[in-house]
């Protein structure tokens, strides 16, 4: 042990006592949990929440994939390290921009923390886009289950993934994505035995399926498999989701779709707003890069405040707010967000215009998220924790705090 404490954007974190394993799962609705336990599909998921610590949290909101995992890893909102989606519209570029590159992160993570003052930090996401990200500035092992089958010792941290996984390397829209990084996190704890792991999952089977369906449930008691190897392992596993997951369509499975741009075009004129899915990435056959919540960009402040108004009569809303009063509501950095920031009703998503949104992949009725509707996640722990107020709001992004402050 190096140090005692560590402190990394403004709050402190002990050093562990044990091995601590942070398992972000894309996507999970508690519900999926509940359902799991009650089909008596994850006896080990069940035992933890019997006999660890079984709570609730608030993640980020967008709640989109991103903003929550860097949460989770800087143990602070996005107002702190400035990834609040997949893209936004840099104004100084003029253009829409990408914000899966490191250069946008405002903060360091607590992973990077620790593997610089001596522990052994391991991160397994399992597509490639969040990599660099989670990875920002820290000496160890990361790797995607995307990209396993590239691994170098120089930009991984280690190589042979393939050999000490035995698993092919899956397809990016399969469940077998989410295991490869299950099954990688086992391995590397029994090869490697990292002080501090992190191991982010997809969401394409919650996409797909609802709690407690067929897949679902087989999807859980694979996961339950797994976390009882690290359990073995003598981990302590603290389990939380960057989002929850809602049914976005109509009683006939339809889409229940507001196309943004189309009603604004419709009311003022084409390219005097621009709408912007902060959803967008480059895996959007789930999807259709359809989620609720959007931000828009005016031509100046005042028009924002009339189209504010406008909006929010829109069927579906459940939220229109100003740039000042989302970055406040959300804890958002304000820079990144747009004029307006719109977030739909719990059944409901937002598109920008009808023709770019192409829905012929969906297999079934849309599932999705990144609203409101989706900010509860499970944050459970194998052991017991303390000091926890019972008037303290938690978030996702109390996950660290929660394995090295609390369960020790």
């Amino acid at each position: 042990m190096t140090t005692e404490t560590i402190e990394v954007n403004a709050r402190n974190y002990r050093w562990m006592s044990r091995p601590v394993v942070v398992v972000c799962v894309d996507g999970c609705e508690p519900a999926y949990l509940d359902a799991a336990v009650a089909a008596g599909v994850a006896p080990y998921l069940a035992r933890m929440m019997k006999t660890g610590a079984n709570l609730l949290a608030d993640c980020v909101v967008p709640s989109f994939t991103n903003p929550n995992n860097l949460s989770i890893v800087t143990g602070a909102p996005p107002a702190v390290h400035g990834i609040c989606g997949n893209y936004f519209f840099d104004r100084e570029l003029g253009e829409e921009v990408m914000m899966n590159d490191p250069k946008y992160l405002r903060a360091g993570t607590v992973l990077a923390a620790f593997a610089d003052a001596g522990a052994k930090v391991a991160v397994v996401t399992a597509k490639d886009k969040l990599r660099k990200l989670l990875g920002n500035h820290m000496k160890g092992i990361c790797f995607s289950s995307e990209k396993a089958d590239q691994v170098t010792m120089a930009e991984n941290g280690i190589d042979n993934v393939l050999d000490l996984v035995r698993m092919p390397v899956p397809s990016v829209y399969s469940a077998e994505l989410s295991e490869f990084v299950f099954a990688s996190g086992v391995k590397l704890m029994e090869t490697r035995r990292p002080d501090l792991m992190y191991l982010s999952t997809t969401d394409y089977v919650q996409h797909k399926a609802a709690p407690g369906s067929p897949a679902a449930n087989a999807f859980y008691a694979m996961m339950d498999r797994y976390l009882a190897q690290l359990d073995e392992l003598g981990a302590t596993i603290v389990l939380t989701a960057d989002h929850g997951m809602n049914d976005k369509h109509d009683s006939d499975g339809k889409p229940n779709v507001i196309y943004l741009q189309d009603v604004l075009d419709a009311w003022y004129g084409v390219d005097k707003a621009r709408v912007i899915l902060p959803i967008t990435d480059p895996y959007v056959v789930h999807h259709g890069a359809l989620g609720s919540f959007a931000t828009v960009y005016a031509p100046d402040e005042a028009t924002a405040a009339q189209w504010i108004l406008r909006i929010r009569e829109v069927p579906g809303m459940e939220s229109v707010l100003s740039r000042t009063e989302a970055a406040k509501r959300f804890e958002l950095p304000p820079d990144r967000i747009g004029d307006i920031v719109v977030v739909s009703e719990r059944n409901t998503v937002i598109g920008t215009s009808a023709s770019r949104h192409d829905l012929s992949a969906l297999e079934v009725p849309l599932r999705s998220h990144g609203g409101v509707s989706e900010q509860r996640v499970p944050l459970i722990c194998n052991r017991p924790v303390n000091g926890i107020a019972s008037s303290r709001r938690l978030r996702n992004f109390d996950a660290l705090d929660l394995a090295l402050n609390h369960a020790q």
